[in-house]
This record gives structure tokens, sequence and C-alpha cells, in this order.
């Protein structure tokens, strides 16, 4: 059996952007769909050689809103990945979508295509609090879209939720998550709302609108753990809860530094030892898939002391977090300068180690990027303290001679 790979497929079409959004998404362009599946099938059938001997295990369909680009294109697409690529019998395969456009016939044409995982945009429950950032649904359409899905027989489903919105507050946060519950998704995925620069949202800010603080977010998102907790939803990544065994397959690869292959305009990839993105130009990759142009965006070699950088950043966003001896073992590097660190964490709330593994604590995610930066800055520091007596041993050597 090969060794295991995941695919991105990003469909970059939306029907309208979101005043919060900085994905590569683009509404108002349904005439550029086809030839799009033209170079994404082109791109698939040219990458898939150097993935001989992986087995694809994990399939993900993201955006933009796929399900705009329509269930038979996106049929055709995963029809070519399977004829491409060795796909698993159980692979996770996941569709995004946004509840205004999943509807039974849609549903149940991605199911017949393999389709077998949901991801729903619910974001809120409170119709309000959608029209704010420019939702294109109302509530009773996620309630329509989860019995949509249910009826075509789609059993792992996943809602996102967004908290921070403009106009939320404790009160409406947790009747969105009451009203989500409700629905008895698999998966929930819960996001605090950041304000990127050059969205929509960033210019309402800078014009004088509030948004609930980083206090109210807080004690937002330490409710929703707690919350999920009584309801049978195990914390597993810093957004992400889920039901037993039922964790996003696909997202995990991102947090455990497994390969991937992505493919469409600004998708990332990780594999071969090598991580490599496409241009975010819809035009321009398209012109260069089918006319044999340049479509790579940026690529570059990862050392293994960046790997180890890497293994702190994503791991510590996961409940599993990190191992002194898988530390160890797999960058040859000192875990005792971390873990005198990461006591120091314990002693906050930020941090507890069980099984002799370290992970944050609900506490220690909230301010997650200040943590893992130290830790990293202490890894460095140990890196190029190890470094340099070699250096000059070397450099004596070389005078030597």
């Amino acid at each position: 059996m090969g060794e295991k790979l995941g695919v991105y497929l990003h469909i970059p079409f939306c029907r309208a952007k979101c005043d919060y959004c900085d994905f590569y998404s683009l509404p108002d362009r349904e005439g550029a769909m086809d030839g799009y599946l033209k170079a994404l099938t082109a791109h698939i059938k040219e990458a898939a050689p150097l993935a001989k001997g992986w087995q694809v295990d994990t399939v993900y369909i993201g955006g933009g809103t796929p399900t705009v680009f329509g269930a038979k294109r996106l049929a055709l697409l995963l029809k070519e990945v399977k004829r491409r690529f060795d796909v698993a019998r159980d692979a996770e395969i996941t569709c995004e979508a946004n509840p205004e456009s999943a509807d039974r016939k849609t549903l149940a044409a991605l199911r017949h295509a393999g389709v077998n995982r949901l991801s729903l945009g619910m974001q809120s429950a409170c119709d309000g609090e959608l029209h704010a950032v420019h939702r294109l649904h109302d509530f009773s359409q996620v309630v329509q879209a989860v019995a949509a899905a249910r009826k075509v027989k789609l059993k792992n489903l996943s809602l996102d939720l967004i908290y921070g919105l403009p106009g939320q507050s404790m009160d409406s946060w947790k009747k969105s998550v009451e009203a989500a519950l409700a629905l008895e998704p698999e998966h929930l995925s819960c996001y605090g709302l950041k304000v990127e620069p050059g969205t929509p949202l960033d210019g309402r800010v800078t014009r004088g609108e509030v948004l609930p603080d980083d206090d109210a977010q807080a004690d937002m998102y330490l409710w929703v753990v707690e919350r999920l907790e009584r309801a049978g939803y195990s914390q597993y990544e810093i957004s992400n809860f889920a039901k037993a065994g039922l964790q996003s397959r696909h997202n995990l690869k991102y947090w455990m530094g497994k390969p991937y292959l992505g493919f469409g305009p600004g998708a990332h990839s990780d594999f071969g030892g090598r991580r490599y993105s496409f241009v975010r130009d819809l035009d321009k990759y398209v012109g260069g898939i089918l006319g044999g142009g340049q479509v790579i965006d940026e690529s570059e070699l990862i050392p293994r002391r960046e790997r180890g950088g890497e293994y702190l950043m994503l791991r510590l966003r996961t409940v599993r977090g990190i191992e002194e001896w898988e530390y160890r073992r797999e960058f040859s590097m000192n875990f005792d300068p971390l873990e005198q660190k990461l006591e120091e964490y314990e002693r906050r709330g930020w941090a507890a180690k069980k099984d002799r593994r370290w992970h944050l604590t609900a506490k220690g995610f909230l301010v997650s990027n200040q943590l893992i930066g130290d830790l990293m800055a202490i890894q460095e520091a140990a890196t190029l303290e190890n470094t340099l007596p070699k250096l000059r041993a070397e450099g004596a050597f070389l005078k030597e001679k």
C-alpha cells in the first residue's frame, strides 16, 4: 500500500464576496467556468505521475463556493482525480458549500460522485448577523440544506460558525451554537472573526464601526469549548471539534505536516520536501496550464531545521501537541529549552502535559500565536548555539590547512 497523500481542489467562484473574506474567490465569473474545468483537469493529468506509489486518502474541494461551480463540473473533476490517482476506497472526500447553493439535487449529484463529507458555511443562526456581513443565506436555508444532506445520506456533516460578528453578543452567540447543535452535525468549526486588510469589513472598521473586542471574543471562545465538550464534541484543534472518530482527516494533514497536492489559483502544496503555490490569478492560471506558461508563484525546499519550527507551529494548534522524543528523533534537536518554557506555560494555565505529550489549553489557544512564537525563538537560539561551535571548528581546520 502506498504512502498517504491529500489532494486539494480550489474552486475560486462565488456568488458574492462576504465583507470579511480575503480568500481568492471571484463573483460574476460564470463565463470562465468551462475553461477553468479544462485547465484544472489538464493540471491533474499532468501532476498525477509525480504521485506514483502514493495513495490519496483525502480529497478536499474548497473555495470560493464549490457548489456554484455546478455539480456536473465537480463530478467530472472527481472522476478525473479517481482516474489519475490511486484513491483509497475509504477516502474522505469533502466538499464545501453555502446553504443557498446546497439544494437536494446538487447534494445528491455530489454524493453520487463520491463526496462523503459536507462542510457547510452556516456562520450564524441570527439573520441580522448574517446580513451584516453580506452573507446570502438566512438560517432557514441552513436548516433546509442540512435536511437535504441527510436525505441524500451524507452522514458526515460539518458546520462553520463565526464569533465576533458585527452586532453579535454573548447571548446571540449562544443562540447560534445551540441552533447548530440542534442540527446534530458530526463536526463543528468555530472561528474568531479576523479583520483582514483590504476587505470591506476593514474599511467599515476604519470608518469607526465597533466589533466585539478581544475580551468578548475570548469569552465566546472559552464558553463554546466547554459547551461543545458537554455536547460530546472533542476539541482536536484550536477551532475544530468533532464527535469520536470524525475529525477532518484532510485538515489534519496540514496540522500534522503530512504531504498534500493543491490545484487551482492560490492553492498550496507540500510534497517531496518542497512547498509551492500557484498564482492567485484565474486567467494567468488557466492560460499557463493550457498554454504551457508559468503558474508557480512561490517554491522552496524546506530544510529539516525549518520543519522543526513547523512542527511546533502546527502541532501546537492541535490537542495532540508535541512530544520530546518525537521531536528529538525527527529533528535531532534538544527539547530541554522548550520543556522549560512549557513548564512555565503550565504554571500559568496555558499548557498541560498528558502521557508525555505537551499541548496548549483552551486559555493557551487564545494566545497561541505569542506562545508558539516564543517557543520558536527559543528553538532558533538553541540551534544557533549548537551551530556556532561547529562553524568555528570548521574555520580553524581550514586555517590549519
